[in-house]
Protein backbone atom coordinates (compact mmCIF):
# COMPACT_ATOMS: atom_id res chain seq x y z
CA UNK A 1 0.00 0.00 0.00
CA UNK A 2 1.66 3.44 -0.90
CA UNK A 3 1.19 6.21 1.75
CA UNK A 4 -1.10 9.35 -0.13
CA UNK A 5 0.21 12.30 0.25
CA UNK A 6 -0.77 15.51 2.20
CA UNK A 7 -2.59 16.15 -0.94
CA UNK A 8 -4.37 13.35 -2.01
CA UNK A 9 -5.04 12.82 1.98
CA UNK A 10 -6.93 16.37 2.13
CA UNK A 11 -8.85 15.73 -0.99
CA UNK A 12 -6.90 17.47 -4.08
CA UNK A 13 -7.20 20.40 -5.44
CA UNK A 14 -11.27 20.68 -4.76
CA UNK A 15 -10.34 20.99 -0.95
CA UNK A 16 -7.77 23.61 -1.35
CA UNK A 17 -10.03 25.81 -3.28
CA UNK A 18 -12.60 25.40 -0.85
CA UNK A 19 -10.59 26.06 1.86
CA UNK A 20 -9.03 29.57 0.59
CA UNK A 21 -12.48 30.44 -0.80
CA UNK A 22 -13.85 30.19 2.64
CA UNK A 23 -10.63 31.23 4.66
CA UNK A 24 -10.59 34.34 2.71
CA UNK A 25 -14.60 35.12 3.01
CA UNK A 26 -13.51 35.63 6.01
CA UNK A 27 -10.18 37.14 6.18
CA UNK A 28 -12.09 39.72 3.82
CA UNK A 29 -14.32 40.64 7.03
CA UNK A 30 -11.84 40.59 9.69
CA UNK A 31 -10.39 43.98 10.96
CA UNK A 32 -7.24 42.97 11.24
CA UNK A 33 -6.42 41.45 8.25
CA UNK A 34 -9.14 43.13 5.68
CA UNK A 35 -6.52 45.98 4.76
CA UNK A 36 -3.85 43.61 4.06
CA UNK A 37 -5.64 41.69 1.65
CA UNK A 38 -7.61 44.85 0.34
CA UNK A 39 -5.71 45.09 -2.61
CA UNK A 40 -5.62 41.28 -3.39
CA UNK A 41 -6.70 40.28 -6.67
CA UNK A 42 -9.90 38.25 -7.16
CA UNK A 43 -7.94 34.90 -8.34
CA UNK A 44 -5.37 35.32 -4.65
CA UNK A 45 -7.72 32.37 -3.12
CA UNK A 46 -6.61 30.07 -5.88
CA UNK A 47 -3.61 30.86 -6.08
CA UNK A 48 -3.13 30.35 -2.32
CA UNK A 49 -4.67 26.89 -2.85
CA UNK A 50 -2.18 26.38 -5.62
CA UNK A 51 0.65 27.25 -3.57
CA UNK A 52 -0.57 25.16 -0.55
CA UNK A 53 -1.39 22.22 -3.03
CA UNK A 54 2.20 22.37 -4.30
CA UNK A 55 3.26 22.13 -1.21
CA UNK A 56 1.67 19.27 0.19
CA UNK A 57 2.76 17.06 -2.35
CA UNK A 58 0.40 18.18 -5.29
CA UNK A 59 0.96 19.53 -8.53
CA UNK A 60 3.38 22.10 -9.54
CA UNK A 61 1.03 25.08 -11.15
CA UNK A 62 1.93 27.35 -8.75
CA UNK A 63 6.11 27.46 -9.86
CA UNK A 64 4.65 26.60 -13.02
CA UNK A 65 2.44 29.53 -13.45
CA UNK A 66 3.30 31.83 -10.77
CA UNK A 67 6.97 31.44 -9.95
CA UNK A 68 7.22 29.22 -7.26
CA UNK A 69 8.69 30.13 -3.93
CA UNK A 70 10.55 33.27 -5.05
CA UNK A 71 7.79 34.89 -5.92
CA UNK A 72 5.32 33.69 -2.70
CA UNK A 73 8.32 35.15 -0.18
CA UNK A 74 8.85 38.33 -2.60
CA UNK A 75 4.70 39.19 -2.00
CA UNK A 76 5.46 39.48 1.66
CA UNK A 77 8.29 42.40 1.24
CA UNK A 78 7.87 45.43 3.13
CA UNK A 79 4.16 44.47 4.81
CA UNK A 80 5.67 44.15 7.83
CA UNK A 81 3.00 41.71 9.29
CA UNK A 82 2.70 41.67 12.90
CA UNK A 83 2.56 38.87 15.34
CA UNK A 84 -1.26 39.38 16.58
CA UNK A 85 -2.08 39.53 12.45
CA UNK A 86 -0.02 36.24 12.17
CA UNK A 87 -1.96 34.47 14.87
CA UNK A 88 -5.34 35.48 13.71
CA UNK A 89 -4.24 34.38 9.90
CA UNK A 90 -3.83 30.78 11.56
CA UNK A 91 -6.63 31.10 13.40
CA UNK A 92 -9.07 31.89 10.75
CA UNK A 93 -7.42 28.84 8.35
CA UNK A 94 -7.44 26.40 11.00
CA UNK A 95 -11.11 27.23 11.40
CA UNK A 96 -11.93 27.77 7.15
CA UNK A 97 -10.14 23.80 7.61
CA UNK A 98 -12.90 22.92 9.68
CA UNK A 99 -15.55 24.70 7.69
CA UNK A 100 -14.54 23.14 4.38
CA UNK A 101 -14.24 19.81 5.74
CA UNK A 102 -10.43 18.55 5.77
CA UNK A 103 -9.83 15.71 7.34
CA UNK A 104 -10.06 15.69 10.78
CA UNK A 105 -7.83 13.49 11.81
CA UNK A 106 -4.37 14.09 14.59
CA UNK A 107 -1.58 13.33 12.09
CA UNK A 108 -3.39 15.06 8.81
CA UNK A 109 -3.64 18.21 11.55
CA UNK A 110 -0.68 17.88 12.92
CA UNK A 111 1.24 18.43 9.71
CA UNK A 112 -0.95 20.89 8.42
CA UNK A 113 -0.74 23.10 11.29
CA UNK A 114 3.14 22.23 11.54
CA UNK A 115 3.11 23.88 7.98
CA UNK A 116 0.81 26.86 8.72
CA UNK A 117 2.49 27.66 12.09
CA UNK A 118 6.13 27.11 9.86
CA UNK A 119 4.85 29.27 6.34
CA UNK A 120 3.39 32.27 8.66
CA UNK A 121 6.38 32.52 11.17
CA UNK A 122 8.33 32.90 7.63
CA UNK A 123 6.06 35.29 6.05
CA UNK A 124 7.38 37.83 9.01
CA UNK A 125 10.77 37.12 8.40
CA UNK A 126 10.38 37.77 4.52
CA UNK A 127 8.00 41.04 5.57
CA UNK A 128 10.23 42.72 8.15
CA UNK A 129 13.22 45.00 7.84
CA UNK A 130 16.24 42.41 7.12
CA UNK A 131 14.75 39.93 4.83
CA UNK A 132 16.93 37.15 3.65
CA UNK A 133 17.11 36.38 -0.09
CA UNK A 134 13.70 34.79 -1.64
CA UNK A 135 15.59 32.80 -4.05
CA UNK A 136 14.94 29.25 -2.19
CA UNK A 137 13.45 26.22 -3.19
CA UNK A 138 9.30 25.61 -3.00
CA UNK A 139 8.90 24.20 0.92
CA UNK A 140 7.78 20.72 0.69
CA UNK A 141 5.75 19.40 3.21
CA UNK A 142 5.28 15.38 3.98
CA UNK A 143 3.99 12.95 6.54
CA UNK A 144 6.61 13.44 10.04
CA UNK A 145 9.09 15.24 7.66
CA UNK A 146 11.18 18.29 9.65
CA UNK A 147 11.16 22.20 7.82
CA UNK A 148 12.97 21.56 4.00
CA UNK A 149 14.43 24.79 4.08
CA UNK A 150 15.78 27.86 6.36
CA UNK A 151 17.05 30.82 5.13
CA UNK A 152 20.49 32.05 5.46
CA UNK A 153 21.72 33.30 8.84
CA UNK A 154 18.69 32.44 10.64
Amino acid sequence: MTTPTIYEWAGGADAFDRLTRIFYGHVHKDPLLAPVFADAADDHPHRVAQFLAEVFGGPAEYSERRGGHDEMARHHLGRRITEEQRRRWVALLMDAADEAGLPTDPEFRAVFAYYVEWGTRMAIVYSGDDPPPTDGPMPTWDWGRTPPWVPPGK
